[in-house]
């Protein structure tokens, strides 16, 4: 009798085990609670915004497919929600410049709307006819550009205007702001890096150059000034 129970206890210690495995994946899938789906909205945006870095042979693991793109689904949006990716710098809203690839607001609320509702694939014969060329010149400054290097303040002798901005010598984790006070008061914002990443280190190309009159008096606080380059 004994020998029976314990046969009878094992066996069921067995099944329980089974059944908690077969039931384990089931659970780990979140609801599907979206219409949105890799295969329409995420692809296309993840091939704009995030695949000049996350593609094979890139400097940061592949996501150009759904089965490399899904088990990250939630760290993506820990990340973009924090705006440390994709990796940029400068602050959305103060500045507007060339090859930014920082998601806007309504990009954003459609990745995470796709993660919290499931992260579903969709249909794969609606995926893009082929993925873009994700190899994307960086932005680059005018050939010809006058430079100024500004620590603190300088004012501007005559009308110019403001084609890009780099920070210099900006330490790890460092934060710079740089701004422009008009002699009439307005205050034109033009660069805002927080948390900086030397590995981030380029020239910020304003995608239209700003015009400032004689006068103006510009201002950079940071460790190491910015460089200021102008149009010839």
């Amino acid at each position: 009798m004994n020998g029976w129970w314990f046969r009878r206890g094992w066996g069921f210690a067995a099944l329980s085990a089974l059944l908690f495995f077969v039931a384990a994946p089931l659970r780990s899938h979140d609801p599907i609670t979206t219409r949105l789906t890799w295969s329409q909205e995420i692809s296309r945006l993840v091939y704009a915004r995030c695949a000049t870095c996350h593609h094979a042979g890139g400097p940061a693991m592949s996501l150009t497919t759904y089965a490399e793109a899904r088990p990250w689904a939630k760290a993506i949006r820990d990340e973009v929600l924090t705006r440390r990716m994709p990796p940029w710098g400068a602050v959305k809203g103060i500045g507007e410049f060339a090859g930014d690839p920082s998601l806007t607001q309504p990009e954003l609320d459609m990745l995470v709307g796709w993660v919290e509702g499931g992260a579903p694939e969709g249909d794969p014969a609606l995926l893009p006819a082929r993925p873009p060329d994700f190899h994307v010149p960086a932005a680059a400054v005018p050939k010809y550009a006058r430079t100024l290097v500004v620590s603190g303040s300088a004012v501007l002798s005559r009308a110019s205007s403001v084609v890009a901005i780099r920070p210099k010598n900006l330490p790890e984790n460092g934060s710079l702001e740089a701004w422009a006070m008009q002699p009439d008061g307005q205050v034109e914002r033009l660069l805002w890096l927080r948390d900086y990443r030397r590995k981030w280190d380029r020239p910020y190309v304003f995608t239209k150059p700003v015009r400032l009159p004689a006068g103006t008096k510009l201002r950079v606080s940071g460790t190491g000034g910015a460089m200021l380059f102008f149009a010839p």
